[in-house]
């Protein structure tokens, strides 16, 4: 005797080897032995044999109309061999009985099971919407495939416009297009930036990752809402004219200077910095603007402001203007330049020049200092502050030792083309500048301390850098205290430490208590944001390192005809191949001599830090922001 019986959500058929009432020993097709339940079984048969009766009854169960057995169906539930009895007209044979339970039992969208071998039809409304979505599904099915098929052909489907963004940065793994996208990827071997450039959606690799970030950060665009800048109490105006030092591109001048002669001979310094918070209260559309933001975001060739420019334009020291300022005057001995004392005030400055790198370096530089040259505006004033932040630097355990000066690189990007320009980190400029910047860094740091007003400080510790509410030195600028306080236009931090300071001059209640949750949150957010602009930035100064290489190549390219006709015929082929120099760093890892360009090379040998090599560019991608280059030569010494 032979059985047909349920299993694991199927049917299979066995013969009985042995029958113990409620369980049985059986034996399939296969010669496989197995102990079922007695439960299971739904029918029982002689003829045919195992292999042709699932055959005949797979046949049988193809041929019954599910919709017309659905429509025949009692309204209660229903064993399925009284169903089939219905459906054939006569007493079923065990094939034909068999045949209506597999159909029975693979249409759960028409018939919902309610025991062994029992069903319910479903209701009308029910199948009718089980069956809008299954062809819904099979609709989808038909049209991920054609997005399949475009996007191998590397072609864009239609549909996929206006949705790049969430395919590109937010992929959602449950969409028709993601899932083409990627079945297109596996069959190209090709990532999906890499397949949607070659579709023609990318057509600015720049793009591609300006795009990226701001999704990110900027979901609502870069744009600004109108603000209006509060007016601010009338300030008392300073005795002293200032003058600025900043790059060309500098639209929010935070910082400026002045030198006064005092009676007694000694000199007073002034370092004056922009005071937006006299005009951003705390919580007003333009601070929630600013604490949303955090930063300003730079990038070569643009920026992304924190503050609207309008805001930007009631406080940046721009020349010829008279601004609201925060600053700090030291005096300081004629004779030793050592620091006397200090004072710091809310006042109105009167901004005489804004000087600019690009045309100041050229006059004020070491030697020019070492020769006395002293004809350009504010000279006198440039080289006493230059005299005293030597002074500074010393006073911090700081050497002006220059041996190890490093490298700053600066990207000039007009008409899409880039210019890399460098300077040496610690010229007169640079020099001036952040020493007096870590001067009133450190000195507002202490005041707030002093005064056990809660600020927001930059520590090191065992050269561990973080942001903090508690006061502690700075390692590595050899100082007690330091608190950003000296770019309120770009940093939200050095805006929230110029209320507090504000408020300690003014002896005002503070705008943030000691231990207030609000402090904690802006240094979190802040410390969120700083990060992420900031390797956004070493991102976009690769991007823009490696269009410099193809621009090399293009010039490369450009000299071939010549070069060729001087090396003599045949030499096309090697004379269009871009060479540069590069120093090893460690092991397989580069940085270009020339540009701030760092990366690995397989193929160079094990050579000493610090060796200088010749290398060859084979590709740049400019989505994944690499390159490939080849070793071709080095220097026996290291450079």
């Amino acid at each position: 005797m032979n059985i047909f019986y349920e299993e694991e959500g199927g049917f299979k058929v066995g013969n009985i080897l042995a029958d113990n009432t409620t369980s049985l020993q059986v034996e399939n097709t296969h010669g496989k032995r197995s102990k079922i339940k007695a439960a299971n079984v739904m029918l029982r048969f002689a003829q045919p044999g195992l292999s042709e009766f699932m055959t005949q009854a797979e046949q049988v169960a193809a041929g019954i109309d599910v919709d017309f057995l659905w429509e025949a169906c009692p309204a209660d539930e229903f064993d399925f061999d009284a169903l089939a009895r219905d459906y054939f007209g006569h007493a079923p044979n065990p094939v034909e009985a068999a045949g209506a339970l597999i159909r029975l039992h693979s249409s759960p969208m028409h018939f919902y099971k309610k025991g062994k071998g029992r069903y319910k039809a479903a209701p009308a409304d029910a199948l009718k919407a089980a069956l809008a979505s299954v062809e819904k599904k099979r609709l989808q099915t038909e049209q991920q495939a054609r997005y399949t098929e475009e996007l191998t052909q590397f072609k864009l489907p239609a549909e996929f416009d206006g949705k790049l963004d969430a395919l590109l940065y937010r992929p959602d793994r449950n969409t028709i297009e993601v899932k083409a996208l990627e079945a297109a990827c596996a069959a190209t071997h090709l990532s999906a930036a890499h397949l949607l450039e070659r579709c023609g959606a990318l057509p600015s690799t720049h793009d591609y990752h300006l795009n990226k970030f701001l999704f990110e950060n900027f979901p609502r665009g870069t744009g600004f809402p109108e603000v209006a800048v509060a007016e601010h109490p009338e300030l008392p105006l300073a005795p002293v004219t200032a003058f600025s030092i900043d790059d060309a591109s500098t639209t929010e001048i935070d910082d400026a200077f002045s030198v006064e002669q005092l009676p007694n001979g000694n000199w007073r310094i002034g370092i004056h910095i922009a005071a937006p918070a006299l005009g951003i209260a705390p919580g007003s559309p333009i601070d929630i603007i600013a604490a949303q933001r955090m930063s300003t975001v730079y990038m070569p060739g643009d920026k992304i402001t924190m503050l609207p420019d309008n805001v930007v334009q009631a406080f940046t020291l721009c020349a010829d203007k008279v601004c609201p300022a925060l600053s700090l005057y030291v005096e300081v001995d004629a004779a030793t330049l050592a620091i006397l004392g200090s004072e710091s005030r809310v006042e109105r400055l009167h901004i005489a020049s804004n000087l600019r790198h690009d045309t100041l370096e050229p006059l004020f530089n070491e030697q020019t200092l070492a020769a006395g040259k002293l004809d350009y505006d504010h000279a006198a004033e440039l080289k006493l502050l230059w005299d005293f932040v030597q002074k500074l630097e010393a006073a911090r355990g700081k050497s002006a030792d220059n041996s190890t000066q490093q490298i700053d690189y600066t990207f000039h990007v007009e008409n899409d083309r880039i210019t890399i320009g460098h300077r040496l980190r610690g010229s007169p400029i640079d020099k001036v500048v952040s020493e007096l910047m870590i001067l009133a860094n450190s000195t507002w740091g202490k005041l707030l301390d002093d005064r056990k007003v809660a600020g927001i400080y930059r520590t090191q510790n065992n050269g561990k850098v973080k942001m903090s509410t508690v006061a502690a030195p700075h390692q590595g600028l050899g100082v007690s205290h330091y608190a950003w306080s000296s770019s309120p236009l770009r940093r939200y931090v050095d805006l929230v430490n110029q209320r507090q300071l504000i408020s300690v001059l003014r002896e005002e209640t503070p705008a943030y208590a000691k231990n207030d949750t609000a402090l904690f949150a802006i240094l979190r957010d802040f410390d969120t944001a700083y990060t992420t602009y900031n390797e956004f930035q070493r991102n976009m100064e690769r991007y823009w390192c490696l269009r410099w290489l193809l621009q090399e190549k293009e010039k490369v390219e450009a000299l071939t005809p010549t070069l060729s006709r001087i090396a003599g015929e045949g030499a096309n082929d090697s004379l269009r191949e871009l060479i540069l120099p590069a120093i090893v760093l460690r092991e397989n890892l580069v940085k270009f001599a020339d540009i701030p360009l760092v990366g690995r090379v397989p193929s160079l040998p094990e050579l000493p830090p610090s060796t200088r090599v010749t290398l060859e560019i084979a590709s740049v991608d400019l989505l994944d922001l690499e390159f490939e280059a080849r070793y071709l030569a080095s220097q026996e010494t290291p450079a």
